[in-house]
C-alpha cells in the first residue's frame, strides 16, 4: 500500500473548538501566576517572614523568577517529547505538571505552623510550574500556527497571548470580590488562598478540554517525527535563531509581567493607591490586551511582522521611562489607567506579532522545541525577572519611575533582533533556504 499523502490526513473538524481546547491551559498557567503577583505581600508573610517587608517582597518575587528560571528546561526536555510524540499528548502533559504545582501552593502550610520546609515546598511548587510553562506556550502556538488557514497564521498565534488574559480578567475580579467582602487582615493571613482553590476546581473542566484536543494535520502529515536526540542536536545547531528569537521576545515578557504580575504591587505598595483601584486597572489591562494581541496578529498577517515589530518596539524605547515619570509625579487612578492602557496597547500588538514572527523563524521539524526555548529564555531571565527588577531598581534608586529602564532595554534588544531577523526583506530561515 503506497504511503497515504497529506491530502488524506485527517482534518481539524472545528478550528473555534480546537483553539478553545487548546488556550485552556493557558488559562491555569497565568491565573496562578497573576496570583502571586497580586498576592505577593501575602505569600511573603505566609511563606518568606521577615522584619523588613521590602527584603520579604524580594524573596517571594525571587522564588517567582527562580521558578522561571526551570521555563528553558522544561522547553528542551518537553519541547523535544513534543516534537516527537505529538502535540496533543504534549500538551496534556504540561497541563498536568502545571495543575501540581497549583495544588501544592495552595495547600502547603505557612511558615509559623511548619517552618523552613514551607519556602522549600513553595520553590519546588514553583519549579514544576516552571517546567510546564517552559513548554505551555510554544506548545500552544505551535499547534495554531500549524491549523491556521493560509495567510491568518499571526491571527491565529495570537489567540494564544489571548486567551492568558481572561485567567488575569477572572483572577482580577476574585481579588476585587474578596477585598469588598473581607477585612484587608483577613485577606493577608488566609483569605488570598481562595483563589488558589478555585484555580484547583477549575482544573479537571481544562483537562477533560485538553484530553478532547486533536492531533494537528501538519504533525500528523511529518513523514518522520526526530527523535530525542536529534531534537536536542538541531536545538543546539540553530543556537542563534533561538537567541535572536529571545531577543523578540523579550519586550513582550517583560511588558506583560510589568502591566499585569507587577502592576497591582506597584499599585500599592509604590504608588500608595488602594487595593480596589490596583485590580481595577489590571482587569481593564487584561481587556485590552485580550483584544490588541488578534489586533496585532492580524495587522502583522497584512503589512508583515517587521514594521510593526520595530514601531511598537521604538514607541516603547521613547515612552517607557517618562510616562512613568509622569504617573508617579502625582499618582492617581486616572493617571495610572492611562499609563497601563499604553502599555497594554504596546504588549498586546507586539504580542500578537512576535508569536507568528517566532513560529516562522524556527524549522518546522524542532518549532515545538525552538519555539519555547526562544520563549522560555525571555521569560525566564527578563520576563518574569520584572517585578523583582523594578523592585530593586526603585529601592536602590530611590526613583519611582526607575522601572521604565528595564521596560527599555527590552525595547532596544527587541529592535536590534527584529533589524538581524528580517535583514534585507526576508527572515534567517527564507535567507538560509534560498543559500542552499
Amino acid at each position: 500500500m503506497s504511503q497515504s499523502s497529506s491530502s488524506q490526513v485527517p482534518q481539524i473538524k472545528s478550528r473555534l473548538g480546537a483553539i478553545l481546547r487548546a488556550t485552556s491551559g493557558n488559562f491555569l498557567e497565568q491565573f496562578d501566576f497573576f496570583l502571586f503577583g497580586f498576592y505577593a505581600q501575602a505569600i511573603a508573610k505566609a511563606f518568606f517572614p521577615s522584619e523588613n517587608e521590602t527584603a520579604a517582597l524580594l524573596n517571594a518575587f525571587g522564588v517567582f523568577w527562580l521558578g522561571a528560571l526551570m521555563r528553558p528546561v522544561g522547553a528542551v526536555v518537553l519541547g523535544a517529547y513534543i516534537d516527537r510524540i505529538g502535540r496533543r499528548k504534549g500538551l496534556i502533559v504540561t497541563l498536568s505538571i502545571m495543575a501540581i504545582g497549583t495544588v501544592v501552593i495552595a495547600l502547603c502550610p505557612s511558615y509559623s505552623t511548619i517552618g523552613i520546609a514551607a519556602p522549600i515546598i513553595v520553590l519546588i511548587a514553583r519549579l514544576l510550574q516552571g517546567f510546564s510553562a517552559g513548554v505551555e506556550l510554544g506548545g500552544v502556538s505551535v499547534y495554531l500556527a500549524e491549523i491556521a488557514t493560509p495567510g491568518n497564521r499571526g491571527f491565529y498565534t495570537s489567540f494564544q497571548s489571548a486567551s492568558q488574559q481572561v485567567a488575569i480578567f477572572v483572577a482580577s475580579i476574585l481579588g476585587f470580590v474578596l477585598s469588598e467582602s473581607m477585612p484587608a487582615a483577613t485577606v493577608a493571613s488566609w483569605g488570598w488562598r481562595i483563589p488558589f482553590f478555585v484555580g484547583c476546581l477549575i482544573i479537571p473542566v481544562i483537562f477533560f478540554l485538553r484530553r478532547t484536543l486533536e492531533e494537528t494535520p501538519a504533525f500528523l502529515a511529518m513523514k518522520k517525527h526526530p527523535t530525542a536526540s536529534e531534537v536536542f542536536a538541531s536545538a543546539i545547531a540553530n543556537w542563534r535563531i533561538v537567541v535572536l528569537g529571545m531577543m523578540i521576545a523579550v519586550l513582550t515578557t517583560t511588558t506583560f509581567y510589568f502591566v499585569t504580575v507587577y502592576t497591582p504591587t506597584f499599585g500599592k505598595t509604590v504608588l500608595k493607591l488602594s487595593t480596589q483601584d490596583a485590580l481595577l486597572v489590571t482587569l481593564l489591562v487584561a481587556v485590552t490586551n485580550f483584544i490588541w494581541n488578534p489586533v496585532g496578529g492580524a495587522v502583522s498577517d497584512r503589512i508583515g511582522r517587521k514594521p510593526v515589530l520595530l514601531a511598537i518596539a521604538g514607541l516603547s524605547l521613547i515612552t517607557a521611562y517618562p510616562a512613568l515619570h509622569w504617573l508617579v509625579t502625582n499618582p492617581s487612578f486616572g493617571k495610572m489607567l492611562a499609563v497601563e492602557m499604553m502599555f497594554s496597547f504596546y504588549f498586546g500588538v507586539y504580542s500578537g506579532t512576535m508569536l507568528g514572527c517566532l513560529v516562522e523563524i524556527v524549522p518546522a521539524h524542532v518549532r515545538t522545541t525552538c519555539f519555547s526555548l526562544a520563549f522560555a529564555l525571555a521569560a525566564g531571565l527578563f520576563g518574569t525577572f520584572t517585578p523583582f527588577a523594578s523592585t530593586w531598581l526603585i529601592q536602590q534608586t530611590g526613583d519611582k519611575a526607575s522601572p521604565g529602564y528595564w521596560l527599555m532595554c527590552a525595547a532596544a534588544l527587541g529592535i536590534v533582533a527584529a533589524l538581524i531577523v528580517y535583514r534585507g526583506g526576508q527572515t534567517i530561515e527564507q535567507r538560509e533556504t534560498v543559500a542552499a
